[in-house]
């Protein structure tokens, strides 16, 4: 996906509102019928979800999903001081995907909605090369998924969420390993299109054989709704999401 920019979150082009300085509070971060089921095996499968407390959220008109890449451009107060705390402290913030509502603020304009499930964006380089804008590199963590959320009066969001499992390791069977070749085919050629933009490199055989990771590569990329990719994200089958996924790329042709 393309570079996103935030706060005012710019997104392709689009700008996002201006806020009023604000004095950020503390974050201590203290439908669809499966075709191959995965069982949790072991003493994981009854071990509670580690909880967030006010985890820091920013909603975009994107998702991120793990193992994912995203570039932001940070330069409205409520997220410059939410991204250096976050940054200090080694905590990640939360990204969210807009359902409702404008990354730019209007005055008279219904309050922003965004999906319940997330992807936690870890923060690996920060640039400021002005006062007031950073630059991020942030990769895509864990998923969570929101039990309480509130908007602070500065306008931030953050939440109270449970962190999910990460992808249990699915290797791709044979009836769907087109699908990888294809995925490498395309991340190949946008390298090519764009040899200047910051790339983790080719991806290896390991991941290009593992049902989560393809399937994720095909969701950031795939130009489809955001609640259709909030309904492919909050899935914990990697095998039904490379599934879906399929089942889309082939509708397409």
């Amino acid at each position: 996906p393309g570079q996103q920019a935030a706060g005012n979150v710019q997104q392709e082009g689009n700008d996002l509102v201006e806020h009023e300085k604000e004095d950020p509070e503390k974050w201590p971060l203290k439908a669809l019928e499966p075709r191959g089921m995965i069982a949790a095996e072991g003493p994981t499968a009854m071990t509670p979800a580690p909880l967030l407390t006010s985890l820091p959220l920013f909603p975009l008109g994107a998702l991120l999903f793990p193992d994912g890449r995203l570039a932001l451009r940070v330069f409205e107060v409520r997220y410059l001081d939410m991204v250096r705390k976050c940054h200090q402290a080694g905590t990640p913030f939360g990204v969210v995907g807009l359902t409702q509502g404008h990354e730019v603020r209007q005055a008279g304009a219904p309050e922003e909605q965004f999906t319940e499930v997330g992807t936690l964006a870890v923060i690996e380089r920060l640039e400021n090369p002005q006062p007031s804008l950073l630059l991020l590199q942030c990769r895509g963590g864990q998923r969570f998924r929101t039990t309480e959320r509130r908007r602070l009066p500065h306008g931030l969001w953050v939440a109270d969420a449970e962190v999910l499992a990460h992808d249990p390791p699915v290797p791709l069977p044979e009836d769907l390993r087109a699908l990888a070749r294809r995925l490498e085919q395309v991340l190949a050629q946008v390298q090519q299109q764009d040899p200047d933009k910051p790339a983790p490199g080719p991806p290896s055989a390991a991941q290009l054989g593992d049902c989560g990771w393809v399937a994720n590569r095909w969701c950031e990329w795939l130009p489809v709704s955001i609640d259709l990719k909030q309904q492919l994200l909050a899935l914990d089958n990697p095998l039904l999401r490379l599934e879906l996924v399929g089942d889309i790329l082939e509708q397409w042709g």
